[in-house]
């Protein structure tokens, strides 16, 4: 069992020479039977100038300094000797995890670089055979595993999820689990040093431990193919994967398939789509349980079935064109002192403002993969999603070690989230600058997409060129991309007037789809200005979005708008005192849900096209 994800890449930058499968990251699976789940409180040890890790002058860490060691530290302490200790996290202070550090305490709110943080707990004893794992849903950025003292995994990157085996390293009582979290980014991690978001230390997504068979399933999908069959794939993992006889099954539809392993331990499934199958779409997400069965390990998901496509400049739902009326949503929970904390009841309250709210079919999950929760959520409620890898702005476009991270990342989220009905859109990139570099590498990640799921839609965030009144797209990567989305801020940034807005006119490729993938303005909600109509007011905020709407519609291929954004958001970036304070204020509603007067506007232009 891998710990370490390593990737067979070609050595040439950009090159697509590579296996889809040594992708392919293991037991990413969450619809298993239950599992022990080990949020709540843990304790923390800050370890700024990380000396856990190194001791001066790069010398090895110091025993009295490594927090992951399997030591009692009191019982230690109270024998006396030469020895000391300067930690002990298990009288260290606490804090509720899942959760960002950032929102845990103030002295913590700015704090960038390394955590140690101990759980200790019982496990339920697995029987005679049986494999156990950790699974992380999310720990940003890099995190470092100890169970019992011993090191059991990493990982690099922040927003998805990764598995360690822990079966040899598990006792039955008494273990002590010892996570180092590194929040640090640089010009060799993704994203990288600068944002206009916060980026949250912590383990920010559920811990569980898992028992599964010593063969087990560790992937397994199904989806409704463009010729109106149901194909899917199944993976066992251990040392009896070939050649097994496994099955799936929809009750709802009286449908059972039998398959049989190859030598690799995968099977695979296609069948004519039966009659009474309902297409999952945002007006009717009908979804079905669908039950993997592998000797004694079984899995269920819930999966909804559908097409999506795109035909000259229409996007295609289940063969019919649709326009994506959306909104762009971070991943922060509503309320005062977000921590990242998104479970099944902060998700719905989040997607309900854009279903029921703006009477949107559509949302745009920037600029990370986010929660599981999220992906599940927006299932249930009929809203597409577009879903991104934090390849944002900058990042060292010559490093094959960075590509390597960026698919990686990509295969991570693809695997986890294939499954799911809403995802439309994956994107490869966001405002990145236009170089040569830059789009080899982009080019390798649209490559990778299609190789790990080529029954989505590729797109990405790109930047427009300005002559006068004429908007133009003409970057190299839209080749390589399924559905052509831009961010617009004129007459927010710059000095254009909202009267030069309505005149823009958009010089875009007539054969391909067009988003409006952002476009918005700031405003601090309650702060009215009916005569001046200053920016930062509500008054200027609903202006400006009358007038990028009635740009919009003459747009001729323009199919979905994403506006920036439903709710405010941290940004450390921002430190205006009056307006800011460390939030990004382009949020139709505030960051404890109080709406604006431009949620109205786009609320009554998406009910207009309902019609």
């Amino acid at each position: 069992m891998r710990v370490w994800i390593t990737l067979a890449l070609a050595c040439v930058l950009g090159s697509s020479a590579f296996a889809a499968d040594t992708l392919r990251p293991s037991l990413l699976l969450t619809a298993r039977p239950p599992a022990q789940d080990l949020s709540g409180r843990w304790t923390y040890s800050k370890d700024l100038y990380r000396t856990g890790l190194t001791d001066i002058n790069g010398w090895p860490a110091k025993p009295r300094m490594e927090r992951f060691r399997d030591v009692d530290v009191a019982t230690a302490e109270a024998q006396g000797g030469v020895g000391f200790f300067e930690y002990d996290l298990d009288r260290g202070p606490t804090m509720e995890l899942p959760g960002a550090w950032n929102s845990a305490v103030p002295e913590l709110r700015y704090f960038d670089g390394l955590m140690w943080f101990q759980r200790r707990f019982d496990a339920v004893r697995p029987q005679p055979g049986q494999r156990s794992f950790l699974r992380f849903e999310a720990v940003n950025y890099r995190a470092m595993v100890f169970l019992n003292g011993k090191e059991v995994g990493r990982h690099e990157g922040g927003f998805t999820p990764f598995v360690v085996e822990v079966t040899q390293a598990l006792r039955e009582t008494g273990n002590r689990l010892v996570v180092g979290v590194d929040s640090k980014h640089d010009a060799q991690t993704i994203p990288g040093e600068i944002t206009d978001w916060d980026l949250y230390g912590g383990i920010t997504r559920p811990v569980k431990l898992i028992q599964a068979p010593a063969t087990f399933i560790d992937d397994a999908t199904l989806r409704l193919s463009d010729g109106g069959h149901l194909v899917g794939s199944l993976q066992l993992n251990g040392p009896q994967s070939a050649g097994q006889t496994v099955s799936l099954r929809i009750a709802a539809l009286g449908l059972t398939l039998r398959s049989r392993t190859d030598a690799s331990g995968e099977a695979r499934f296609d069948t004519p789509a039966p009659a009474a199958l309902k297409r999952w779409s945002p007006e009717s997400p009908a979804l079905y349980d669908v039950d993997f069965e592998a000797g004694p390990d079984r899995v269920r998901d819930r999966i909804g079935f559908r097409t999506i496509a795109v035909r000259g400049s229409e996007i295609l739902l289940n063969g019919q064109p649709v326009f994506l009326r959306g909104i762009s949503i971070h991943e922060e929970e509503i309320g005062p002192n977000p921590a990242r904390r998104i479970d099944d009841v902060a998700a719905r309250r989040l997607l309900n403002e854009v279903k029921e709210g703006l009477h949107g079919n559509y949302v745009r999950l920037s600029h990370y993969p986010h929660s599981e929760a999220m992906l599940r959520a927006a299932d249930e409620l009929g809203l597409l999603v577009w879903s991104e890898i934090p390849v944002y702005w900058t990042v060292d476009w010559d490093s094959p070690a960075v590509l390597d991270k960026a698919r990686r990342m990509q295969a991570e989220t693809i695997y986890r989230d294939r499954n799911r009905a809403a995802i439309a859109l994956w994107s490869i990139g966001n405002e990145t600058p236009v170089t040569e570099a830059r789009t080899r590498f982009h080019t390798a990640l649209a490559q990778t997409v299609r190789a790990l799921d080529a029954s989505r839609l590729v797109s990405a965030a790109l930047l427009v060129e300005r002559n006068g009144d004429t908007v133009r797209i003409a970057d190299p990567l839209l080749p390589q991309l399924d559905v052509i989305a831009v961010n617009t801020y004129a007459g927010w940034y710059g000095d254009d007037t909202l009267d030069t807005v309505r005149r823009l006119r958009w010089d875009v490729p007539v054969d391909k789809p067009l988003l409006f993938s952002e476009f918005g303005a700031d405003a601090v909600a309650g702060l009215r200005d009916p005569t001046v109509r200053r920016k930062f007011s509500e008054d200027y905020q609903a202006d400006y979005y009358r007038a990028t709407l009635a740009m919009a519609a003459n747009v001729p291929t323009l199919r979905g708008l994403s506006p920036w954004v439903l709710k405010d958001f941290r940004s450390p970036r921002r430190e205006h005192p009056v307006y800011q304070n460390g939030w990004n204020r382009k949020g139709l509603i505030s960051e404890t849900g109080q709406r604006k007067l431009a949620f109205d506007v786009l609320a009554e232009h998406y009910r207009g096209m309902q019609r």
